[in-house]
C-alpha cells in the first residue's frame, strides 16, 4: 500500500508538470464548451429532445476527457518509462505491474473528475447547464469508463516501442473516434451512415452511458456490456503484452 501511495503521489506531480496533459484534459474540453456554446447557445431544441446544445455536449466532453487520458496519457507515460529504463529498474524492486497500473489509473481518474467539475461549473455559470439527474450513478459510470479505456491503453502501451510511436498511434485512434462517436459534436447532427460507423467505436458507448445517466434515463445496459467486455478483454491482453523493457 505504501508503494502504491508513493507512486500515485509521484504520478500526480508528473501529470501537473506536463503541459499536454493539462491542456487536453482540462483546457481543451472547456475551449470546445465556450466556442460551441457561444455559437449555438443552449436554447431547448427539438433535435435534442428539448435539451440545449450545451446540455447534450457536456457529458460527451467528459467522455472525450476519459478517452484522451486513456489513449494518450497512459501509453505515452509507460513508453517513456520503458525507454528511459525506469521500468527495468522498478523490476528489481518489490513494485509489481499492478501497482504501476493502479497508480496511473488513479491519477487519470482524479484528472477526469477534475475535468468534470470544471465543465459543470463553467457550463452552469455561463450557459445554465442542466445538471445531472443521477449524479450518484454518474460517478461509478465514469469509473467504469476509465477502467475500460485504461485496460485497452495498457495493451497499446505494451505494443509500442517509444513515446513518439505511442503518441502517433494514440492520436490516430483518438481523433477519428472523437468526431464519429458524438464526443466532440452531438450524434444527432450526423447523417445516418456516419452514425452507423460510430456504433463500432467504444467511445460511442461511453458517451451514451454518461448521457443516459445525466438525463435520468437510467443505465444503458448495452453500453455497460460493451464497456465490461472491453475491460475483460483488455485486461487479459494487457497481462500478456506488458514488458519491463
Amino acid at each position: 500500500m505504501k508503494s502504491f501511495y508513493r507512486m500515485t503521489l509521484s504520478e500526480i506531480k508528473l501529470f501537473l508538470r506536463e503541459p499536454m496533459n493539462m491542456f487536453f484534459t482540462l483546457a481543451f474540453p472547456l475551449i470546445l464548451l465556450f466556442v460551441f456554446g457561444a455559437i449555438f447557445g443552449n436554447e431547448p431544441a427539438e433535435l435534442f429532445g428539448g435539451m440545449g446544445t450545451v446540455d447534450v455536449s457536456v457529458p460527451a466532453y467528459i467522455g472525450m476527457t476519459i478517452a484522451t487520458l486513456g489513449l494518450l496519457g497512459l501509453p505515452i507515460g509507460l513508453a517513456t518509462y520503458r525507454e528511459q529504463g525506469i521500468l527495468r529498474r522498478m523490476r528489481a524492486t518489490p513494485v509489481r505491474p499492478a501497482v504501476i497500473f493502479g497508480a496511473l489509473l488513479t491519477v487519470n481518474l482524479i484528472a477526469a473528475l477534475a475535468g468534470t467539475v470544471l465543465l459543470l461549473v463553467a457550463g452552469r455559470l455561463v450557459f445554465n447547464l442542466k445538471m445531472p439527474e443521477m449524479p450518484l450513478s454518474l460517478l461509478p459510470a465514469i469509473f467504469l469508463c476509465m477502467l475500460s479505456f485504461s485496460a485497452f491503453s495498457f495493451v497499446l502501451a505494451g505494443l509500442v516501442s517509444t513515446p513518439r510511436v505511442a503518441q502517433a498511434l494514440g492520436m490516430a485512434i483518438l481523433m477519428p473516434m472523437l468526431f464519429l462517436s458524438g464526443a466532440a459534436m452531438p450524434r444527432e447532427t450526423m447523417p445516418e451512415n456516419i452514425r452507423r460507423i460510430g456504433d463500432f467505436l467504444p467511445l460511442t458507448y461511453v458517451v451514451e452511458l454518461l448521457k443516459g445517466l445525466w438525463f435520468g434515463q437510467g443505465w444503458n445496459m448495452g453500453a455497460v456490456a460493451v464497456l465490461l467486455g472491453m475491460l475483460v478483454v483488455g485486461t487479459l491482453l494487457a497481462t500478456r503484452t506488458f514488458r519491463w523493457e
